[in-house]
């Protein structure tokens, strides 16, 4: 296998996080969007005002929901893939003798359950008319903090395994430090204050559609990316017989 180049495999993240992106958009839009509208609707319905949402915004609703939901989207999924690649950069050979496709797609895994699940079973996302304004600040600040509390629990855990793998073997070494990443989390969800600012009247079926459509999204971004990013790192860093070595003299 040739040698991992950090900046290969960053251009070769960040061009899977595109194409992650731009499949995770197409699913936002199907699913998440009309969810958001029917939302939006309940809340204008709610307050009385009875005009439309997207005559008083800065930009229209359909701007919103297509180029603004696009572009964001788009950003993300580079951003992510970006990182992820260098995260498997590092761990290439560090985490066990897998290949690189085998790697990218622990790696995306991971961190999918670190910088997504995990976050979003603690504090799940919310359609428009539910969350206080005031307190917008302090839930962005409590879901932060949530991923960096994941993102430190689960490197302590990769750390446990580590120390663990000589004495019980790699098995029960990764059984140890997943119960342990675990149990840390309850914890942390124990700890950390809870918020549930949904309005009394909401339709539940409503909140529970919007909050799966937005797993859903993250999802399909994370999966994409492993596939892409697995293949494309492969075909750079796993050597490829040349036509005239793949075709053997007879004798």
């Amino acid at each position: 296998m040739n040698s991992p180049s950090p900046r290969t495999l960053l251009l070769r993240g960040m061009l899977a996080g595109l194409l992650a992106g731009a499949v995770a958009f197409l699913v936002a839009y199907v699913l998440g969007e009309p969810r958001v509208d029917a939302a939006i609707a309940l809340e204008e319905a709610a307050a009385g005002a009875g005009h439309d949402h997207g005559a008083q915004a800065p930009v229209s609703r359909t701007l919103q929901a297509t180029a603004g939901l696009g572009t964001g989207v788009l950003l993300y999924g580079v951003a992510l893939g970006g990182i992820a690649a260098l995260v498997h950069c590092y761990a290439l050979g560090r985490i066990g003798r897998f290949g690189p496709r085998a790697t990218a797609a622990l790696v995306t895994g991971a961190l999918f359950v670190t910088v997504t699940l995990v976050p979003f079973l603690k504090y799940p996302a919310n359609p428009p008319a539910v969350g206080d304004p005031d307190t917008a600040a302090r839930r962005t600040a409590l879901y932060l903090l949530m991923i960096v509390l994941s993102a430190l629990l689960a490197a302590g855990a990769l750390l446990l395994g580590r120390r663990l793998a000589p004495a019980v073997g790699n098995w029960n070494a990764s059984a140890a430090a997943g119960a342990a990443f675990v149990a840390a989390v309850a914890v942390a969800y124990a700890l950390l204050p809870g918020i549930d600012e949904v309005p009394a009247g909401f339709p539940a079926s409503l909140l529970w559609e919007f909050r799966l459509a937005s797993l859903a999204v993250q999802t399909v971004l994370w999966a994409t990316f492993g596939l892409v990013f697995g293949f494309l790192a492969e075909r750079a860093l796993v050597p490829h017989p040349s036509p005239k070595e793949a075709v053997q003299p007879t004798s």
